[in-house]
């Protein structure tokens, strides 16, 4: 077993002080910064997911619109 001298018990016991002080002033505000950043790309993901939503009803109709000229002119063009 190691044995310490008092100068040694002192060192310790300020590095360790040092060490919950620069973790306290690590970690200040901490959860306000994840908060807005969680709530920041939230935001984010809704916008993008909406105007995905709105992407993909435009496709639609393209395509809906695409395969009723294709049948109205397979009706006209009976040859083909």
């Amino acid at each position: 077993m190691f044995s310490f001298t008092q100068d040694q018990w002192i060192i310790i016991g300020l590095v360790f002080v040092m060490g919950i002080l620069v973790g306290a002033f690590l970690l200040a505000g901490g959860g306000r910064k994840w908060k807005e950043r969680y709530r920041a790309e939230k935001a984010r993901r809704e916008s993008v997911e909406a105007d995905y939503a709105a992407a993909e009803k435009e496709w639609r109709e393209k395509d809906s619109l695409r395969a009723a000229a294709l049948r109205s002119n397979d009706k006209a063009d009976p040859a083909t």
